[in-house]
């Protein structure tokens, strides 16, 4: 069997760990960021109700999460203008990473609630995954291993070139 090194996982791991224990806002990293350090949290863009953040650990590069800056479990707890605003972020994030990536598709969807594997079950965010034909192969489902051929920080800033080069 041959193994693959990948060292950064144990951050996910740990941080899994850590956020079963905690409740609530508190324990919220959507909540958590300062507009100060956005380039340390990979924070892409910021609206006036919603922002853009690259997910840390993607299911694919170019695994982006928009959310609202209020912390809110559901899509019915929007307000009109953050639903409005969610909605152009996702747009405006879809022909970026046309843009930067050039995907064949996209997985577009919200995990709401524990059983349906909200990673942050308190916090409403949606989650943008560009895809391409041959994405998967046989390494998640026998070694339980993704493999991610683009380093995080070189593509958050390419992703971020564009959303802000095209921003209307």
């Amino acid at each position: 069997m041959k193994q693959i090194w990948a060292p950064w996982r144990i951050e996910y791991i740990k941080q899994s760990q850590k956020a079963k224990l905690k409740t609530g806002r508190k324990g919220c990293f959507l909540c958590l960021n300062s507009s100060k350090s956005d380039g340390k949290n990979l924070i892409l863009l910021r609206g006036k109700y919603a922002f853009v953040i690259m997910n840390r650990f993607p299911y694919n590069p170019g695994h982006l999460m928009i959310a609202p800056y209020r912390h809110i479990r559901t899509i019915e707890q929007c307000r009109a203008e953050e639903a409005g605003e969610l909605f152009q972020l996702l747009k405006h994030c879809i022909s970026a990473l046309k843009m930067v990536m050039k995907p064949e598709g996209f997985n577009i969807g919200a995990n709401i609630g524990n059983v349906a594997g909200a990673g942050v079950p308190g916090h409403l965010h949606i989650h943008i995954i560009p895809r391409w034909l041959g994405d998967t192969n046989f390494m998640p489902i026998i070694g339980e291993i993704k493999i991610i051929n683009e380093e995080l920080h070189k593509m958050y800033r390419k992703v971020k070139k564009e959303l802000i080069s095209t921003r209307k």
